[in-house]
Protein backbone atom coordinates (compact mmCIF):
# COMPACT_ATOMS: atom_id res chain seq x y z
CA UNK A 1 0.00 0.00 0.00
CA UNK A 2 1.51 3.69 -0.94
CA UNK A 3 2.48 5.32 2.00
CA UNK A 4 0.85 9.02 2.36
CA UNK A 5 4.22 10.94 1.89
CA UNK A 6 4.50 8.93 -1.80
CA UNK A 7 1.31 10.27 -2.57
CA UNK A 8 2.19 13.77 -1.47
CA UNK A 9 5.52 14.25 -1.44
CA UNK A 10 5.54 17.68 0.17
CA UNK A 11 4.60 15.55 3.50
CA UNK A 12 8.42 14.15 3.41
CA UNK A 13 9.66 17.69 2.75
CA UNK A 14 8.19 19.29 5.76
CA UNK A 15 8.91 16.33 7.85
CA UNK A 16 12.68 16.79 7.53
CA UNK A 17 11.88 20.89 7.42
CA UNK A 18 14.84 22.48 8.96
CA UNK A 19 14.42 26.02 10.25
CA UNK A 20 17.29 27.72 8.28
CA UNK A 21 15.60 26.64 5.06
CA UNK A 22 12.70 29.17 5.90
CA UNK A 23 14.77 32.51 4.82
CA UNK A 24 15.99 30.82 1.51
CA UNK A 25 12.18 29.45 0.59
CA UNK A 26 10.69 32.75 1.73
CA UNK A 27 13.69 34.66 -0.73
CA UNK A 28 13.32 32.41 -3.56
CA UNK A 29 9.30 32.46 -3.21
CA UNK A 30 9.17 36.04 -3.55
CA UNK A 31 12.09 36.02 -6.10
CA UNK A 32 9.55 33.66 -8.80
CA UNK A 33 6.71 35.05 -7.95
CA UNK A 34 8.13 38.68 -9.02
CA UNK A 35 9.30 37.09 -12.16
CA UNK A 36 6.41 34.86 -12.69
CA UNK A 37 3.99 37.81 -12.57
CA UNK A 38 5.00 39.38 -15.91
CA UNK A 39 4.98 36.07 -17.67
CA UNK A 40 1.31 35.43 -16.30
CA UNK A 41 0.14 38.81 -17.77
CA UNK A 42 2.16 38.15 -21.59
CA UNK A 43 1.49 34.82 -22.12
CA UNK A 44 -2.11 35.04 -22.56
CA UNK A 45 -1.88 36.79 -25.78
CA UNK A 46 -0.20 33.99 -27.52
CA UNK A 47 -3.21 31.87 -27.42
CA UNK A 48 -5.50 34.97 -27.35
CA UNK A 49 -6.45 34.40 -24.08
CA UNK A 50 -7.62 36.98 -21.12
CA UNK A 51 -4.52 38.12 -18.94
CA UNK A 52 -6.47 36.47 -15.94
CA UNK A 53 -6.06 33.13 -17.81
CA UNK A 54 -2.66 33.37 -17.22
CA UNK A 55 -2.84 34.34 -14.06
CA UNK A 56 -5.08 31.40 -12.56
CA UNK A 57 -2.63 29.23 -14.21
CA UNK A 58 0.76 30.73 -12.14
CA UNK A 59 -1.08 30.69 -9.33
CA UNK A 60 -2.75 27.07 -9.38
CA UNK A 61 0.13 25.04 -11.41
CA UNK A 62 2.45 26.00 -8.39
CA UNK A 63 0.17 24.73 -5.61
CA UNK A 64 -0.49 21.45 -8.10
CA UNK A 65 2.84 20.58 -8.49
CA UNK A 66 3.96 21.29 -4.51
CA UNK A 67 1.76 18.70 -3.64
CA UNK A 68 2.36 16.19 -6.21
CA UNK A 69 5.51 16.93 -7.82
CA UNK A 70 8.87 15.15 -6.83
CA UNK A 71 11.76 17.70 -7.19
CA UNK A 72 12.24 19.99 -4.67
CA UNK A 73 13.44 22.82 -6.90
CA UNK A 74 11.48 22.71 -10.03
CA UNK A 75 9.17 25.74 -11.10
CA UNK A 76 6.07 25.34 -12.91
CA UNK A 77 4.10 27.84 -14.82
CA UNK A 78 3.01 29.17 -18.56
CA UNK A 79 6.08 28.15 -20.77
CA UNK A 80 6.65 28.89 -24.71
CA UNK A 81 6.21 25.79 -26.34
CA UNK A 82 2.73 24.61 -24.63
CA UNK A 83 1.53 27.90 -25.11
CA UNK A 84 1.98 27.99 -28.71
CA UNK A 85 0.85 24.61 -29.02
CA UNK A 86 -2.10 25.45 -26.93
CA UNK A 87 -2.75 28.30 -29.86
CA UNK A 88 -2.17 25.73 -32.54
CA UNK A 89 -4.82 23.29 -30.68
CA UNK A 90 -6.95 25.97 -30.23
CA UNK A 91 -7.38 26.68 -34.34
CA UNK A 92 -7.64 23.40 -35.03
CA UNK A 93 -10.50 23.25 -33.24
CA UNK A 94 -12.00 26.42 -34.74
CA UNK A 95 -12.38 27.90 -31.37
CA UNK A 96 -13.76 31.76 -31.97
CA UNK A 97 -14.91 33.95 -29.34
CA UNK A 98 -13.09 34.61 -26.12
CA UNK A 99 -15.94 32.22 -24.19
CA UNK A 100 -15.04 29.24 -26.24
CA UNK A 101 -11.38 29.35 -26.20
CA UNK A 102 -11.54 29.89 -22.55
CA UNK A 103 -13.89 27.26 -22.03
CA UNK A 104 -11.68 24.45 -24.56
CA UNK A 105 -8.69 25.58 -22.62
CA UNK A 106 -10.08 24.74 -19.43
CA UNK A 107 -10.86 21.22 -20.60
CA UNK A 108 -7.43 20.87 -22.64
CA UNK A 109 -5.80 21.58 -19.19
CA UNK A 110 -7.41 18.84 -17.43
CA UNK A 111 -6.70 16.89 -20.33
CA UNK A 112 -3.33 16.65 -20.44
CA UNK A 113 -3.36 16.65 -16.64
CA UNK A 114 -5.45 13.42 -16.33
CA UNK A 115 -2.49 12.31 -20.19
CA UNK A 116 0.45 12.86 -17.46
CA UNK A 117 -1.10 11.01 -14.49
CA UNK A 118 -2.04 8.23 -16.88
CA UNK A 119 1.47 8.23 -18.64
CA UNK A 120 2.99 8.13 -14.88
CA UNK A 121 0.86 4.95 -14.35
CA UNK A 122 2.20 3.46 -17.24
CA UNK A 123 6.03 4.37 -16.88
CA UNK A 124 6.29 6.13 -19.82
CA UNK A 125 9.14 8.09 -17.92
CA UNK A 126 11.62 6.11 -19.63
CA UNK A 127 11.38 7.85 -22.53
CA UNK A 128 12.97 10.83 -20.97
CA UNK A 129 16.19 8.48 -20.90
CA UNK A 130 16.99 9.33 -24.45
CA UNK A 131 18.10 12.83 -23.18
CA UNK A 132 21.47 12.32 -22.44
CA UNK A 133 24.32 14.25 -20.25
CA UNK A 134 25.82 16.48 -23.04
CA UNK A 135 22.05 17.34 -24.61
CA UNK A 136 21.54 18.55 -20.91
CA UNK A 137 24.56 21.25 -20.49
CA UNK A 138 23.81 21.65 -24.16
CA UNK A 139 20.20 22.46 -23.34
CA UNK A 140 20.94 25.16 -20.40
CA UNK A 141 23.40 26.52 -22.61
CA UNK A 142 21.12 26.65 -25.13
CA UNK A 143 17.88 28.24 -22.94
CA UNK A 144 20.27 30.86 -21.11
CA UNK A 145 21.07 32.25 -24.34
CA UNK A 146 18.03 32.32 -25.74
CA UNK A 147 16.44 33.84 -22.03
CA UNK A 148 19.27 36.89 -22.97
CA UNK A 149 18.17 37.19 -26.55
CA UNK A 150 14.27 37.41 -25.26
CA UNK A 151 14.96 40.42 -22.63
CA UNK A 152 16.82 42.67 -25.39
CA UNK A 153 12.92 44.33 -25.83
CA UNK A 154 12.83 45.08 -22.24
CA UNK A 155 16.24 45.84 -21.61
CA UNK A 156 16.65 48.63 -24.25
CA UNK A 157 13.47 49.46 -25.18
CA UNK A 158 13.60 48.15 -28.62
CA UNK A 159 10.95 46.25 -30.40
CA UNK A 160 12.75 42.89 -31.82
CA UNK A 161 10.24 40.76 -33.75
CA UNK A 162 13.05 38.12 -34.97
CA UNK A 163 13.82 34.99 -33.62
CA UNK A 164 17.02 33.03 -33.29
CA UNK A 165 21.05 33.94 -32.62
CA UNK A 166 22.02 36.58 -35.55
CA UNK A 167 18.51 38.16 -36.24
CA UNK A 168 18.04 40.13 -33.09
CA UNK A 169 21.42 41.35 -32.62
CA UNK A 170 21.73 42.63 -36.40
CA UNK A 171 18.47 43.97 -35.62
CA UNK A 172 19.24 45.98 -32.66
CA UNK A 173 22.44 46.85 -34.36
CA UNK A 174 20.38 48.47 -36.98
CA UNK A 175 18.21 49.95 -34.58
CA UNK A 176 20.53 51.49 -31.98
CA UNK A 177 18.95 55.23 -32.62
CA UNK A 178 15.93 54.05 -31.00
CA UNK A 179 17.90 52.68 -28.12
CA UNK A 180 15.67 53.82 -25.04
CA UNK A 181 18.87 55.23 -22.79
CA UNK A 182 17.35 55.26 -19.76
CA UNK A 183 15.58 51.99 -20.10
CA UNK A 184 18.87 50.70 -20.91
CA UNK A 185 20.97 52.62 -18.17
CA UNK A 186 17.99 50.96 -15.59
CA UNK A 187 18.36 47.44 -16.93
CA UNK A 188 22.39 47.71 -16.92
CA UNK A 189 22.55 49.04 -13.34
CA UNK A 190 20.11 46.21 -12.23
CA UNK A 191 22.19 43.48 -14.16
CA UNK A 192 25.99 45.02 -12.55
CA UNK A 193 24.09 44.89 -8.79
CA UNK A 194 22.85 41.26 -9.49
CA UNK A 195 26.73 40.04 -10.40
CA UNK A 196 27.77 41.93 -7.91
CA UNK A 197 25.94 40.97 -5.00
CA UNK A 198 26.32 37.46 -6.20
CA UNK A 199 30.06 37.79 -5.92
CA UNK A 200 30.32 39.42 -2.36
CA UNK A 201 27.26 38.20 -0.97
CA UNK A 202 26.01 34.69 -2.56
CA UNK A 203 23.30 34.47 0.23
CA UNK A 204 22.08 37.51 -0.21
CA UNK A 205 18.26 37.33 -2.34
CA UNK A 206 19.44 39.89 -5.04
CA UNK A 207 16.53 40.02 -7.34
CA UNK A 208 14.40 40.39 -4.37
CA UNK A 209 16.69 43.44 -3.67
CA UNK A 210 17.34 44.25 -6.77
CA UNK A 211 12.82 44.24 -6.94
CA UNK A 212 12.21 46.07 -4.06
CA UNK A 213 15.26 49.22 -5.11
CA UNK A 214 13.54 48.82 -8.67
CA UNK A 215 9.97 50.20 -7.39
CA UNK A 216 11.35 52.60 -5.38
CA UNK A 217 13.84 54.20 -8.00
CA UNK A 218 10.59 54.27 -10.45
CA UNK A 219 8.30 56.06 -7.96
CA UNK A 220 11.13 58.53 -6.84
CA UNK A 221 12.61 59.38 -10.01
CA UNK A 222 9.07 58.59 -12.20
CA UNK A 223 10.77 56.01 -14.69
CA UNK A 224 7.60 55.50 -16.22
CA UNK A 225 7.09 59.05 -17.07
CA UNK A 226 10.69 58.86 -18.66
CA UNK A 227 9.37 56.48 -20.65
CA UNK A 228 10.55 53.43 -19.12
CA UNK A 229 8.21 50.39 -19.32
CA UNK A 230 6.66 49.32 -16.16
CA UNK A 231 4.45 45.97 -15.50
CA UNK A 232 1.49 48.47 -15.33
CA UNK A 233 -2.23 48.24 -14.25
CA UNK A 234 -3.29 44.73 -13.03
CA UNK A 235 -6.77 43.49 -13.86
CA UNK A 236 -9.03 42.69 -11.02
CA UNK A 237 -9.23 39.15 -10.32
CA UNK A 238 -11.73 36.69 -8.08
CA UNK A 239 -10.40 33.14 -7.67
CA UNK A 240 -13.31 30.72 -7.66
CA UNK A 241 -13.48 27.22 -8.98
CA UNK A 242 -14.18 26.86 -12.50
CA UNK A 243 -14.16 23.22 -13.68
CA UNK A 244 -15.94 23.10 -17.32
CA UNK A 245 -18.59 20.37 -18.13
CA UNK A 246 -17.98 17.16 -17.71
CA UNK A 247 -19.44 16.41 -21.19
CA UNK A 248 -16.71 18.38 -22.28
CA UNK A 249 -13.90 15.95 -21.02
CA UNK A 250 -15.26 12.99 -23.00
CA UNK A 251 -15.36 14.87 -26.47
CA UNK A 252 -13.08 12.70 -28.30
CA UNK A 253 -12.35 15.92 -30.84
CA UNK A 254 -9.96 17.31 -28.14
CA UNK A 255 -7.86 14.14 -27.09
CA UNK A 256 -5.79 14.56 -29.87
CA UNK A 257 -4.86 17.80 -29.12
CA UNK A 258 -4.41 17.30 -25.66
CA UNK A 259 -1.81 14.58 -26.27
CA UNK A 260 -0.42 16.83 -28.68
CA UNK A 261 -0.07 19.70 -25.95
CA UNK A 262 1.10 17.23 -23.41
CA UNK A 263 3.88 15.90 -25.45
CA UNK A 264 5.37 19.29 -25.73
CA UNK A 265 4.92 20.45 -22.25
CA UNK A 266 6.89 16.68 -21.17
CA UNK A 267 9.21 17.05 -23.76
CA UNK A 268 10.51 20.10 -23.01
CA UNK A 269 9.58 20.24 -18.97
CA UNK A 270 11.60 17.14 -18.28
CA UNK A 271 14.66 18.51 -20.29
CA UNK A 272 14.42 21.55 -17.97
CA UNK A 273 13.61 18.84 -14.64
CA UNK A 274 16.50 16.69 -15.74
CA UNK A 275 19.05 20.03 -16.24
CA UNK A 276 18.71 21.52 -13.30
CA UNK A 277 18.49 18.07 -11.19
CA UNK A 278 21.93 17.27 -12.86
CA UNK A 279 23.15 20.39 -11.86
CA UNK A 280 21.95 20.16 -8.31
CA UNK A 281 23.97 16.36 -8.04
CA UNK A 282 19.85 14.99 -7.50
CA UNK A 283 17.95 12.11 -8.71
CA UNK A 284 14.77 12.51 -10.86
CA UNK A 285 12.27 9.79 -11.56
CA UNK A 286 11.00 10.82 -14.48
CA UNK A 287 7.62 8.66 -13.44
CA UNK A 288 6.86 10.64 -10.46
CA UNK A 289 7.62 13.95 -12.63
CA UNK A 290 4.53 12.76 -14.70
CA UNK A 291 2.56 13.10 -11.88
CA UNK A 292 3.87 16.38 -10.62
CA UNK A 293 3.18 17.92 -14.14
CA UNK A 294 -0.33 15.99 -14.19
CA UNK A 295 -1.37 17.93 -11.03
CA UNK A 296 -0.38 20.99 -11.86
CA UNK A 297 -2.21 20.85 -14.97
CA UNK A 298 -5.41 19.84 -13.47
CA UNK A 299 -5.23 22.33 -10.70
CA UNK A 300 -4.84 24.79 -13.15
CA UNK A 301 -7.54 23.64 -15.50
CA UNK A 302 -9.91 23.55 -12.17
CA UNK A 303 -9.48 27.24 -11.42
CA UNK A 304 -9.92 28.67 -15.08
CA UNK A 305 -5.88 28.47 -16.13
CA UNK A 306 -4.04 26.79 -19.66
CA UNK A 307 -1.91 23.87 -19.64
CA UNK A 308 1.20 24.37 -18.13
CA UNK A 309 5.17 23.16 -18.01
CA UNK A 310 8.24 23.34 -16.44
CA UNK A 311 9.65 26.99 -16.33
CA UNK A 312 13.14 27.06 -17.24
CA UNK A 313 13.50 31.09 -16.19
CA UNK A 314 11.72 30.78 -12.89
CA UNK A 315 13.53 27.40 -11.83
CA UNK A 316 16.75 29.58 -13.08
CA UNK A 317 15.62 32.00 -10.49
CA UNK A 318 14.77 29.49 -7.65
CA UNK A 319 18.11 27.87 -7.84
CA UNK A 320 20.04 30.65 -8.19
CA UNK A 321 18.10 32.03 -4.64
CA UNK A 322 18.61 28.97 -3.01
CA UNK A 323 15.13 27.60 -2.34
CA UNK A 324 15.39 24.13 -0.42
CA UNK A 325 11.89 23.07 -0.89
CA UNK A 326 8.12 23.11 -2.26
CA UNK A 327 7.28 25.60 0.16
CA UNK A 328 9.26 27.93 -2.28
CA UNK A 329 6.17 27.11 -5.07
CA UNK A 330 3.12 27.42 -1.88
CA UNK A 331 5.15 31.13 -1.39
CA UNK A 332 5.02 32.00 -4.78
CA UNK A 333 1.89 31.13 -5.44
CA UNK A 334 0.57 33.17 -1.96
CA UNK A 335 2.57 35.92 -3.66
CA UNK A 336 1.44 35.81 -6.88
CA UNK A 337 -2.18 36.09 -5.56
CA UNK A 338 -1.95 38.93 -2.96
CA UNK A 339 0.00 41.02 -5.34
CA UNK A 340 -2.90 40.90 -7.43
CA UNK A 341 -5.39 41.29 -4.80
CA UNK A 342 -3.83 43.65 -2.64
CA UNK A 343 -0.88 45.55 -4.03
CA UNK A 344 -0.93 45.96 -7.88
CA UNK A 345 -0.78 49.17 -7.48
CA UNK A 346 2.83 48.99 -6.10
CA UNK A 347 3.88 46.63 -8.62
CA UNK A 348 2.30 48.46 -11.31
CA UNK A 349 5.87 50.48 -10.94
CA UNK A 350 8.15 48.09 -11.80
CA UNK A 351 10.33 48.45 -14.48
CA UNK A 352 10.04 45.57 -16.99
CA UNK A 353 13.96 46.28 -17.35
CA UNK A 354 14.65 45.01 -13.82
CA UNK A 355 12.83 42.02 -14.44
CA UNK A 356 14.83 41.25 -17.78
CA UNK A 357 18.02 42.08 -16.19
CA UNK A 358 17.03 38.94 -13.10
CA UNK A 359 16.48 36.77 -16.03
CA UNK A 360 19.67 37.43 -17.54
CA UNK A 361 21.88 37.14 -14.80
CA UNK A 362 20.08 33.65 -13.72
CA UNK A 363 20.56 32.88 -17.15
CA UNK A 364 24.61 33.59 -16.87
CA UNK A 365 24.76 31.33 -14.46
CA UNK A 366 23.62 28.46 -16.15
CA UNK A 367 25.92 27.98 -19.06
CA UNK A 368 28.52 25.86 -17.52
CA UNK A 369 31.84 26.26 -19.52
CA UNK A 370 33.79 23.64 -17.03
CA UNK A 371 30.99 21.26 -18.05
CA UNK A 372 31.13 21.48 -21.73
CA UNK A 373 35.21 21.65 -21.69
CA UNK A 374 34.98 18.45 -19.58
CA UNK A 375 32.59 16.90 -22.12
CA UNK A 376 35.04 17.94 -25.08
CA UNK A 377 38.02 16.34 -23.28
CA UNK A 378 35.90 13.27 -22.79
CA UNK A 379 34.31 13.06 -26.30
CA UNK A 380 34.32 14.64 -28.98
CA UNK A 381 31.02 13.09 -30.55
CA UNK A 382 29.13 14.17 -27.35
CA UNK A 383 30.64 17.53 -27.40
CA UNK A 384 29.22 18.18 -30.84
CA UNK A 385 25.75 16.55 -29.24
CA UNK A 386 25.71 19.62 -26.55
CA UNK A 387 26.23 22.08 -29.35
CA UNK A 388 23.90 20.51 -31.77
CA UNK A 389 21.52 21.00 -28.52
CA UNK A 390 22.52 24.30 -28.30
CA UNK A 391 22.66 25.60 -31.33
CA UNK A 392 19.20 23.84 -31.91
CA UNK A 393 17.24 25.49 -28.65
CA UNK A 394 18.45 29.01 -30.21
CA UNK A 395 18.11 29.34 -33.68
CA UNK A 396 14.72 26.89 -34.06
CA UNK A 397 13.63 26.92 -30.71
CA UNK A 398 13.28 24.79 -27.57
CA UNK A 399 11.46 21.65 -28.11
CA UNK A 400 12.87 21.90 -31.96
CA UNK A 401 16.45 22.03 -30.54
CA UNK A 402 16.19 18.83 -28.67
CA UNK A 403 14.20 16.84 -30.95
CA UNK A 404 16.89 17.52 -33.37
CA UNK A 405 19.44 16.42 -30.61
CA UNK A 406 17.48 13.35 -29.59
CA UNK A 407 17.67 12.23 -33.74
CA UNK A 408 21.39 12.69 -34.05
CA UNK A 409 21.66 10.66 -31.06
CA UNK A 410 19.73 7.70 -31.49
CA UNK A 411 21.66 8.20 -35.05
CA UNK A 412 24.68 7.83 -33.61
CA UNK A 413 23.30 4.90 -31.31
CA UNK A 414 21.88 3.26 -33.94
CA UNK A 415 25.71 3.69 -36.01
CA UNK A 416 27.53 2.31 -32.85
CA UNK A 417 25.20 -0.67 -32.63
CA UNK A 418 24.98 -1.26 -35.94
CA UNK A 419 29.01 -1.26 -36.17
CA UNK A 420 30.02 -2.82 -32.84
CA UNK A 421 33.86 -3.03 -31.62
CA UNK A 422 35.34 -6.52 -31.98
CA UNK A 423 38.70 -7.55 -30.09
CA UNK A 424 41.09 -10.44 -30.63
CA UNK A 425 41.82 -12.62 -27.19
CA UNK A 426 45.23 -14.10 -26.42
CA UNK A 427 48.03 -15.02 -23.13
CA UNK A 428 50.23 -12.67 -21.84
CA UNK A 429 53.44 -14.82 -20.84
CA UNK A 430 53.11 -15.75 -16.84
CA UNK A 431 49.63 -14.47 -16.01
CA UNK A 432 46.17 -16.11 -16.01
CA UNK A 433 42.82 -15.06 -18.31
CA UNK A 434 42.84 -13.72 -21.80
CA UNK A 435 43.63 -10.27 -22.73
CA UNK A 436 42.91 -8.06 -25.94
CA UNK A 437 45.73 -7.98 -28.14
CA UNK A 438 45.76 -4.77 -29.90
CA UNK A 439 45.42 -3.40 -25.81
CA UNK A 440 48.73 -4.91 -24.65
CA UNK A 441 51.64 -5.81 -26.76
CA UNK A 442 53.00 -8.69 -25.07
CA UNK A 443 50.01 -10.37 -25.27
CA UNK A 444 50.08 -13.22 -27.78
CA UNK A 445 47.42 -15.50 -29.39
CA UNK A 446 47.06 -19.20 -28.25
CA UNK A 447 48.59 -21.03 -31.23
CA UNK A 448 45.98 -22.45 -33.74
CA UNK A 449 43.31 -20.99 -32.01
CA UNK A 450 41.21 -17.94 -32.73
CA UNK A 451 38.97 -16.30 -29.45
CA UNK A 452 36.94 -13.22 -30.56
CA UNK A 453 35.10 -10.95 -28.16
CA UNK A 454 32.22 -9.34 -30.10
CA UNK A 455 31.65 -6.45 -28.06
CA UNK A 456 27.62 -5.94 -28.72
CA UNK A 457 23.70 -7.50 -29.69
CA UNK A 458 23.87 -9.89 -32.91
CA UNK A 459 20.38 -8.76 -34.56
CA UNK A 460 18.88 -7.87 -37.87
CA UNK A 461 20.64 -4.27 -38.34
CA UNK A 462 24.02 -5.41 -37.95
CA UNK A 463 24.67 -9.23 -38.72
CA UNK A 464 25.66 -8.43 -42.22
CA UNK A 465 28.57 -6.22 -41.05
CA UNK A 466 29.40 -8.68 -38.05
CA UNK A 467 29.56 -11.57 -40.63
CA UNK A 468 31.67 -9.75 -42.83
CA UNK A 469 34.22 -8.57 -39.83
CA UNK A 470 33.82 -12.22 -38.78
CA UNK A 471 34.97 -13.96 -41.82
CA UNK A 472 37.59 -11.39 -42.62
CA UNK A 473 38.98 -12.54 -39.25
CA UNK A 474 38.42 -15.99 -39.97
CA UNK A 475 40.20 -16.17 -43.60
CA UNK A 476 43.13 -14.39 -41.90
CA UNK A 477 43.59 -17.04 -39.05
CA UNK A 478 43.47 -19.91 -41.64
CA UNK A 479 46.40 -20.94 -41.94
CA UNK A 480 47.34 -23.49 -39.20
CA UNK A 481 43.92 -22.60 -36.90
CA UNK A 482 42.08 -25.42 -35.24
CA UNK A 483 39.51 -23.60 -33.29
CA UNK A 484 37.49 -20.71 -33.47
CA UNK A 485 35.78 -19.68 -30.40
CA UNK A 486 33.50 -16.04 -30.34
CA UNK A 487 33.30 -14.59 -26.88
CA UNK A 488 29.78 -13.87 -26.75
CA UNK A 489 29.61 -11.96 -23.15
CA UNK A 490 28.95 -8.80 -24.31
CA UNK A 491 26.15 -9.97 -27.11
CA UNK A 492 23.10 -8.70 -24.78
CA UNK A 493 20.49 -9.96 -27.51
CA UNK A 494 20.22 -12.57 -30.33
CA UNK A 495 17.82 -13.08 -33.02
CA UNK A 496 16.80 -14.92 -35.93
CA UNK A 497 19.40 -13.14 -38.13
CA UNK A 498 22.13 -13.11 -35.61
CA UNK A 499 21.59 -17.04 -35.37
CA UNK A 500 21.26 -17.31 -39.24
CA UNK A 501 24.75 -15.57 -39.07
CA UNK A 502 26.28 -17.75 -36.60
CA UNK A 503 25.41 -20.87 -38.70
CA UNK A 504 26.32 -19.40 -42.06
CA UNK A 505 29.96 -18.79 -40.11
CA UNK A 506 30.22 -22.22 -39.00
CA UNK A 507 29.53 -23.73 -42.01
CA UNK A 508 32.29 -21.89 -43.72
CA UNK A 509 34.65 -22.58 -41.00
CA UNK A 510 33.80 -26.01 -41.17
CA UNK A 511 34.53 -26.10 -44.78
CA UNK A 512 38.00 -25.19 -44.05
CA UNK A 513 38.36 -27.84 -41.02
CA UNK A 514 37.95 -25.19 -38.83
CA UNK A 515 36.00 -25.85 -35.25
CA UNK A 516 33.74 -23.30 -34.61
CA UNK A 517 32.52 -22.60 -30.43
CA UNK A 518 30.73 -20.15 -28.46
CA UNK A 519 31.88 -18.30 -24.68
CA UNK A 520 30.04 -16.85 -22.23
CA UNK A 521 26.86 -16.60 -23.91
CA UNK A 522 23.98 -14.97 -21.52
CA UNK A 523 21.20 -17.47 -20.53
CA UNK A 524 18.44 -15.54 -22.74
CA UNK A 525 20.21 -15.78 -26.23
CA UNK A 526 21.31 -19.35 -25.23
CA UNK A 527 17.61 -20.29 -25.08
CA UNK A 528 16.99 -18.78 -28.60
CA UNK A 529 19.92 -20.88 -29.66
CA UNK A 530 18.94 -23.46 -28.11
CA UNK A 531 15.51 -23.47 -29.72
CA UNK A 532 16.75 -23.12 -33.47
CA UNK A 533 18.94 -25.88 -33.02
CA UNK A 534 22.05 -24.58 -33.38
CA UNK A 535 23.63 -25.07 -30.08
CA UNK A 536 23.25 -28.97 -30.95
CA UNK A 537 24.58 -28.20 -34.30
CA UNK A 538 27.26 -26.46 -32.85
CA UNK A 539 27.94 -29.25 -30.20
CA UNK A 540 27.13 -28.52 -26.45
CA UNK A 541 31.02 -29.42 -25.99
CA UNK A 542 31.60 -26.17 -27.64
CA UNK A 543 29.16 -24.08 -25.74
CA UNK A 544 31.42 -22.74 -23.49
CA UNK A 545 30.63 -21.10 -19.82
CA UNK A 546 33.78 -18.89 -20.53
CA UNK A 547 36.34 -17.75 -22.87
CA UNK A 548 39.07 -18.99 -20.30
CA UNK A 549 36.87 -22.26 -20.24
CA UNK A 550 37.61 -22.45 -24.12
CA UNK A 551 40.55 -21.50 -23.87
CA UNK A 552 42.20 -24.40 -21.60
CA UNK A 553 39.71 -27.36 -22.92
CA UNK A 554 41.92 -26.28 -26.36
CA UNK A 555 45.43 -26.25 -24.41
CA UNK A 556 44.41 -29.51 -23.02
CA UNK A 557 43.76 -30.90 -26.06
CA UNK A 558 46.72 -29.28 -27.95
CA UNK A 559 49.09 -28.79 -25.53
CA UNK A 560 52.41 -28.56 -27.15
CA UNK A 561 51.65 -25.85 -30.38
CA UNK A 562 54.15 -23.38 -31.54
CA UNK A 563 53.40 -19.65 -30.03
CA UNK A 564 51.76 -17.79 -32.57
CA UNK A 565 53.06 -14.41 -33.06
CA UNK A 566 50.48 -11.29 -32.09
Amino acid sequence: MLRVTQLLPILDQLRSYQPAWLKSDLAAGLSVAAVSLPSAIAYPAIAGLPTEVGIYATIFSLVGYALLGASRKLMIGPDTATCIMLASVLTTLGATGADQRVALTVALSLLVGIACVLAGLLRLGFLANFLSRPMLVGFLAGISISLIIGQIKRMTGVDIDTNGLLLPVLSLAAQLGEVHWVTLVTGLATLVLLRVLKAVAPGVPAPLIAIVLGIAASVVLDLEGRGVAVVGTLPEIAFSLNAPAWDRLADPSLYGGALAIAIVGFGSGIVTARSFARKNRSNLDADKELFGFGAANVTSGLFGGFPVSASDSRTAVNFAIGGQTQLTSLIAAATVALSVLFIAHLLSHLPTAILGAILVSAAIDLIDIKELRAIYRISRTEFVFAILTLLGVVLVGVLQGVFIAIAATLANMIWMTSHPRMALLGRIHGKAGLYKLHRYPEANAIPGMTIVALEGPLIFFNADFVKQKLLKIADAQRLGAAWFVLDAAAVNSLDSTGIEILEQLRTHLASQGVTFGIADLNSAARKVLDRAGVSDTIGQDFMFASNEAAAVAYETLYPASPIRPN
